[in-house]
């Protein structure tokens, strides 16, 4: 393989690349809009912000998917583990928004 093809070749790894992270931040993106969602159903009806038995089933799930899919399960669960204490402070913040709206 020469360099021009050689090149070529990581021009269009970088470009698979670069469409796979627009539509991983699409992706979070619609997941945070149905977590909000989750927040302020939550919020009303008092329930806590952090569903610690929901997220061990969720960690379990997605280290399979991991495995299956030939992604390393601990790196998985470390994606989903930050994702969830961010799930988690928007939960807690518009819970906070709603008592203080209730006040």
């Amino acid at each position: 393989m020469n360099e021009t093809e050689i090149r070529r070749e990581l021009l269009q790894y970088r470009q698979s690349i670069d469409n796979l992270d627009a539509a991983l931040v699409h992706i979070l993106a619609e997941r945070f809009r149905c977590t909000k969602a989750v927040g302020h159903l939550k919020a009303e009806h008092d329930l806590p912000p952090a569903d610690p038995a929901r997220e061990e089933q969720q960690i379990s799930r997605l280290r399979a998917l991991a495995k299956s899919a030939d992604l390393d399960p601990d790196f998985a669960e470390t994606f989903l583990n930050f994702i969830i204490k961010e799930v988690i402070r928007h939960h807690e913040q518009i819970a906070a928004e709603h008592s203080g709206i209730e006040k």
